[in-house]
């Protein structure tokens, strides 16, 4: 015979949001329960999780397009001038033998964002489908989405330091390209589309199946 899962919920239990403390949930309250310590309102899950984070990844999802079709850098040189989008700036830093600098931005800027939209829809998709299956492990992966979203601002800081560095004139010079503005918009969007997700909501699949 299965035995019952017993969730925070299940015992009255809710963690802030905010500060992360687990308060007992008031049977009764006048109004919104909000939390002892920072004062934050308390919800058992995120209101709208769902609905909010498929907004904001299809949102990314097609920022990610000019980001990747547009230059990212163009570069001047007496008289001559060249637009490079993320993915021929890596191949330049390849085959000029810095191949370390090329990784670097290769997975920040191409592997991390395509991860965390990948990942994103598959969490969310997994949840209106009702998995229950590997919901630790799906967990870990939401985690391990949302600890390395920061680091595809990495090619903004880059491009940011280069442009500093290369202005000589009409010698050389080096500007920002229009798809920075996008890139960052891809950025900021899987980032808020992390942090909107309830990971809760995996293990209301197991829930409603043990109920």
């Amino acid at each position: 015979m299965a035995t019952a899962l017993l969730t925070a919920r299940g015992a009255g239990l809710v963690t802030c949001t905010t500060c992360h403390l687990i308060s007992r949930i008031p049977q009764r309250t006048a109004g919104k329960p909000v939390c002892p310590r920072c004062g934050s309102l308390l919800f058992s899950r995120k209101p709208n999780s769902l609905s909010r984070t498929w907004a904001l990844l299809c949102t990314a999802a097609i920022l990610y397009v000019p980001a990747n079709v547009l230059p990212m850098t163009v570069s001047s040189s007496l008289g001559s001038t060249q637009a490079d989008t993320i993915l021929t700036g890596v191949l330049y830093f390849y085959t000029s033998g810095s191949w370390f600098i090329a990784l670097v931005i290769f997975v920040a800027s191409v592997f991390i964002p395509i991860f965390k939209l990948l990942t994103l829809a598959y969490l969310l998709i997994g949840i209106q489908l009702n998995w229950i299956n590997r919901a630790r492990d799906r967990t870990r992966l939401y985690r391990a989405t949302e600890m390395i979203g920061r680091w595809s601002m990495v090619d903004i800081f880059v491009v940011t330091l280069l442009v500093a560095l290369i202005k000589l004139g009409a010698l050389a010079n080096l500007e920002a390209g229009p798809a920075g503005l996008y890139f960052a918009g891809v950025v900021i969007a899987t980032m808020l589309a992390a942090n909107s997700f309830d990971p809760r909501l995996i293990w209301d699949c197991l829930e409603k199946n043990d109920a």
